[in-house]
């Protein structure tokens, strides 16, 4: 006789897993216990999103019922991290349940060639996996950190700042190749759109330019136009619409020499926001920790794990170049110097070791920001 199955990590106590496989048209709902040899699925059909979620709290009540689980009994539910984004993991804890969001890439899955995949086979290893993750097997899954509202609110700042900025430099070399189809090669700095209205914008032989041509860039201009007054009053505002502790810990970044205001503002709301127990969390979360291969007789460096945040991990980048001019007498830079200067290194190895220089940074401007500790040897602004 086959003993009654258990969760290990809560001896005594059922817990009702629940995993979503999101799409626009439907959702899948897998369900287990634990108890039962089969999930149970469902679909969700609504179109509107607050009565999907209700939805999907009526078939947990109802399989709660069907499976004769305690009405009190502790829900988890899953899914995995998406264009959805945070909102549903909101919703599902106002109704009172466990949510977690999971990072896709950590699932594991089978490695055949060939293998099938559907919407359900998909939710029904999403809650064995959730089963196994709350037995206490947290290789099965990792799940991320869920920031507050107005945490997530306030990125919002920062990232429109990047795509209008982004913008601005599209419009201008846009105009810039538009010109080089007709032999021009003037730049389209400030004056551009004047000169251009008043017609001293002209052809490689002095001609004038095409009308369609000259409307097209009259275009371009207005739009650009637009994005500049956007990233300016985005711009003059942005530090005032933080709360004050964002703007402290801002303001002690700044002090650095080589930290200026839009590092010190991305890097407060893209990853300072969250705790981290210690530097290897910190490098981890940034992607710039090595991931090796070391299998038999094959070693190979696979180079960075560039998971995490992008955008950071592409600004730490810049930072550390920027770290090496103006605090050339700290330990970071005298590091990167003694592996680089005069021992024969190309360039390809000292963009090897700026990748090195940019996770040592960001630990020892983590250590600055938490702890108040100066990065060995380097220098503050003079005030």
């Amino acid at each position: 006789m086959l003993p009654t199955l258990t969760n290990n990590s809560t001896p005594g106590q059922t817990i009702l897993a629940v995993a979503l496989e999101l799409s626009q048209k439907c959702w899948k709902i897998g369900l287990q216990d634990g108890l039962h040899e089969k999930p149970s699925i469902h679909n969700a059909y609504d179109e509107e999103p607050a009565k999907r979620v209700s939805e999907v709290d009526d078939f947990i009540n109802a399989q709660k019922v069907k499976w004769g689980l305690p009405v009190n009994c502790q829900v988890v539910v899953m899914y995995e991290a998406g264009q959805d984004g945070f909102w549903l993991c909101r919703a599902l804890k106002k109704l009172g349940y466990e949510a977690l969001i999971i990072d896709p890439a950590s699932i594991p899955v089978e490695r055949y060639s060939r293998r099938a995949k559907t919407d359900r086979l998909d939710v029904i290893k999403l809650v064995n996996c959730l089963l196994a993750y709350l037995r206490g097997e947290r290789d099965r899954m990792h799940a991320i950190r869920i920031p507050e509202e107005a945490t997530e609110g306030q990125r919002h700042l920062i990232r429109d700042r990047g795509e209008l900025q982004k913008e601005i430099q599209q419009h201008r070399d846009r105009m810039r190749k538009l010109l080089r189809t007709v032999g021009n090669w003037d730049g389209v700095g400030s004056g551009f759109e004047t000169r251009l209205h008043a017609g001293e914008i002209r052809c490689h032989d002095g001609s004038a330019l095409p009308e369609q041509l000259q409307e097209r860039l009259l275009r371009e201009c207005e739009r650009l136009a637009l994005a500049g007054k956007q990233m300016f009053a985005l711009e003059s505002t942005l530090i005032e619409q933080l709360p004050t502790p964002a703007q402290e810990r801002m303001q002690h970044l700044r002090k650095l020499k080589g930290v200026g205001k839009v590092g010190a503002v991305r890097l407060v709301l893209e990853l300072f926001w969250r705790r981290f127990n210690n530097r290897r969390e910190v490098g981890s979360c940034v992607g710039l920790v090595p991931q090796p291969y070391d299998s038999g007789e094959s070693h190979v460096d696979q180079g960075i794990s560039k998971q995490g945040n992008r955008r950071v991990r592409a600004l730490l980048i810049e930072m550390a170049w920027m770290w090496l001019r103006y605090q050339p007498e700290s330990a970071i830079s005298r590091w990167f110097i003694k592996r680089t200067v005069g021992t024969g290194a190309n360039k390809r190895s000292k963009r090897i070791a700026i990748v090195a220089v940019a996770r040592r940074l960001v630990i020892a401007l983590w250590r600055y920001v938490e702890d108040g500790v100066i990065p060995e040897g380097a220098q503050l602004k003079a005030i």
